[in-house]
């Protein structure tokens, strides 16, 4: 299949991680680090999301009647659990293969789920908004960050916020995100991340700032060893989101 190119898009990021896309549900597969970190996303996502809507956290599906984009949503590990909550959700990427295996997951689920081959700035362009935006570790991958954040920020709903999630700039996530993940760990396949790329918070936070979205916090997620599993933490040096809303 075609992937698509409209302007942030890196085709060559695309092309990588189409290749991969068989392996999106395969918990012990190349994205078995993204099946670990779901837990964390998901927990913050609803904690945050309950908190600005004032929903209550502890019931089935608090989020009824709110929409939801995950931009970027490769073979949709996080959309599903969104919609499950009661988001109404649409998943997108550019990669039309990994919107095919995440329509595929979720067929017959009855979720208020649908999936596009598309990109921020078309969606942009088409007027569409949504009262949640996910761009959850999509920015260190696209060509014009300042554009994506740009078309990513058009799509939220006035009064709606965004999550973006990403990884930090620095030696420390050179040393654990990139060489030690990719080539001593072997969590995810070599050539995953460039390094170059990673913005540190206060860049990402001033092209939101540019995009006329209001920064309402900056969290840090380490990674527990001892408990296999990944925490909310103060440490931004390495994973961090960052959360923004919309007057």
């Amino acid at each position: 299949m075609e992937q698509l190119s409209h302007g942030s898009v890196d085709p060559a990021e695309i092309a990588k991680f189409s290749r991969l896309a068989e392996e999106w549900w395969d918990p012990n597969g190349k994205f078995r680090p993204l099946h670990v970190f779901n837990p964390v996303r998901i927990g913050f996502v609803r904690d945050i999301v309950a908190r600005h809507f004032r929903r209550d956290s502890r019931s089935l599906r608090p989020f009824e009647e709110l929409s939801l984009l995950d931009i970027g949503c490769g073979g949709g590990l996080l959309a599903e659990p969104m919609a499950r909550q009661g988001f109404d959700v649409l998943g997108a990427d550019a990669s039309e293969r990994n919107v095919a295996i995440a329509a595929g997951h979720a067929e017959g689920s009855g979720l208020k789920l649908r999936y596009r081959a598309t990109t921020a700035e078309q969606l942009a362009s088409e007027g569409a908004r949504f009262d949640v935006v996910l761009n959850m570790e999509v920015v260190e991958h696209v060509a014009d960050v300042a554009g994506y954040i740009q078309s990513s920020a058009d799509l939220v709903s006035p009064g709606g916020l965004m999550i973006v999630a990403t990884i930090n700039r620095t030696l420390k996530s050179l040393a654990l995100a990139k060489i030690g993940a990719e080539y001593i760990l072997r969590w995810v396949p070599a050539g995953t991340h460039d390094w170059n790329r990673f913005l540190r918070p206060e860049e990402l936070e001033t092209f939101l700032t540019a995009a006329d979205l209001h920064i309402e916090r900056r969290q840090g997620v380490a990674f527990d060893p001892l408990r296999w599993e990944w925490q909310l933490s103060l440490d931004t040096d390495v994973n961090y989101m960052i959360v923004a809303t919309k007057a």
